[in-house]
């Protein structure tokens, strides 16, 4: 297991986050980014935010991503869970404005499906600090894996 370390490019961060994004440049500004990541995402603002919660696929999609992020959402085929995640998703952004991101951690897509469903019920406030700290959480999984 990989150390956090002490500094990161833009491409590295951009790996780690599933694109380049204003948090992915804040971050590479910064020493110790992924330890500081929280701090760096208080002073962002609402807009920051949003952008690099976009940057990740949505959970339960199944073309266009990273081999880092297919592997990680697994190999459900279930046809009813895909279309129980497509259709909470949908609802998800709907109802906040922004994608549904969750450290997956290896969990079966119908777990996540419980995770979302939990999720429906919090405030706007509490789901963007919420996504936000699951999108680090998942970058800095990615650099202790790699």
């Amino acid at each position: 297991m990989r150390e956090l370390p002490r500094q990161l490019s833009v491409d590295e961060l951009s790996d780690l986050f599933e694109g380049r994004t204003r948090l992915v440049e804040r971050l590479a500004a910064v020493e110790d980014p992924l330890a500081n990541a929280d701090a760096v995402l208080a002073d962002m603002s609402e807009e920051e935010k949003v952008e690099a919660l976009a940057a990740h696929p949505a959970i339960g999609q199944t073309s266009g991503l990273s081999a880092r992020s297919a592997a990680e959402q697994g190999n459900e085929t279930n046809p009813c869970v895909l279309v129980d995640l497509a259709t909470l998703n949908t609802q998800y952004e709907r109802r906040f404005g922004f994608r549904f991101v969750v450290f997956v951690d290896r969990r079966p897509r119908t777990e996540i499906l419980e995770v979302l469903r939990e999720r429906m019920t919090r405030s706007r406030e509490e789901e963007l600090d919420t996504g936000c700290r699951e999108l680090v959480a998942i970058a800095r999984d990615r650099w202790t894996r790699t």
